[in-house]
């Protein structure tokens, strides 16, 4: 028989590894079949060969034996390639978003990594449309839910103005971090950004603890992230990080770290202090897990803030381009690299 291991490897170029149900033993042939041939469309996509890759998943839809989440991994594959092929084929991408909704919003969790931010944009106001933007296994699963918002930089002079593009850098990071707990469940930063502009809440230039009950609320979170920065010279910084209740609007948790400008270490000590103060029991394999990723160079940080500025812009070439100096200043930089196989495509 064949195992979940080797149908999620089947499945997951660039990451789309979307058909995985958890309470399976095994998989069938059909099933393989199914996800070897998106994972042949996406390597269409990779090496930026679009027509052949819309032609490989397109053939699926002639079958009649997909199921649900066949048919929305079929629809997230074209609608990405067709997406990279221009903005005269813009409106035939989101009609596939269309699809994977009427399908369900919620059969499975979306959008993956692979997206591209503009779809991933879409996407939510889709659910918005279908008051979907949290599901309600999401909701009772008993799995703590939480939102973590941009840092504040509260540096003072240079740095102020130098370490800008670190307050979306470090709410990715722990972002990253966090979803590796598989007892939590860590609201997109896209997301975030998306009902802060619908709710026109960024106008004010921050959120407060009392606007993170509104949005938390929005969101499905139970526990909203706020953290910041403070660095006043080239030896010493303090980042500080607290937890807001939703339900109550409490600070339930705060911890904060001074020390050197390393920003990536720090991160990971408060990522671990702040599961233990909200009890979450951390295995010797996620503390190992903890430790991977991150850079200690804080030129490639501020260059992976910045290609995430760029991103949220639609800016794919330079965001890019800062992703792939990134990686290319630290090769252990995992989510600079990850990042640039995600835009390579789209950077034409």
């Amino acid at each position: 028989m064949i195992t979940i291991r080797a149908f999620v490897k089947a499945a997951a170029p660039l990451g789309l590894a979307i058909f995985v149900v958890a309470a399976a033993i095994n998989v069938s042939a059909q099933e393989i079949n199914v996800a070897e041939k998106i994972g042949e469309a996406l390597k269409y996509y990779s090496e930026l060969e679009f027509e052949k890759g819309i032609n490989v998943a397109s053939e699926l839809l002639k079958r009649t034996d997909l199921t649900p989440r066949d048919s929305i991994a079929v629809f997230e594959a074209l609608s990405i390639i067709t997406y990279a092929k221009g903005e005269e084929y813009y409106r035939n991408s989101i009609d596939y978003l269309k699809k994977i909704s009427d399908v369900g919003p919620c059969v499975t969790h979306l959008p993956q990594d692979i997206w591209p931010k503009e779809l991933r944009d879409k996407w939510y106001e889709i659910l918005k449309n279908k008051n979907a933007l949290s599901c309600d296994e999401d909701k009772n699963s008993g799995i703590k839910t939480i939102a973590i918002m941009e840092f504040d930089n509260f540096s003072v002079g240079k740095y102020q103005q130098e370490l800008g593009y670190l307050s979306k850098g470090l709410a990715d990071f722990f972002e990253h971090d966090f979803g590796k707990i598989s007892s939590l469940k860590v609201v997109e930063r896209d997301k975030i950004d998306f009902v802060l502009k619908e709710q026109e809440l960024q106008k004010s230039g921050g959120v407060d603890p009392a606007t993170a009950v509104r949005v938390g609320k929005i969101l499905g979170a139970q526990y909203m992230i706020f953290g910041s920065i403070t660095q006043i010279d080239d030896k010493s910084t303090r980042m500080i990080v607290r937890v807001v209740s939703v339900e109550t609007s409490e600070i339930i948790a705060s911890v904060d770290k001074e020390g050197k400008p390393e920003y990536a270490r720090l991160e990971k000590e408060l990522v671990e202090e702040l599961a233990a103060r909200l009890d979450v029991q951390l295995t010797d394999a996620v503390k190992n897990l903890l430790k991977e990723g991150g850079t200690e160079s804080l030129d490639a940080t501020t260059l992976y803030s910045r290609g995430l500025d760029f991103m949220d812009k639609y800016d794919y070439k330079n965001a890019y381009e800062c992703f792939k100096k990134a990686y290319e200043m630290d090769n252990s930089f995992a989510e600079a690299k990850r990042k640039m196989e995600i835009y390579r495509p789209l950077a034409g």
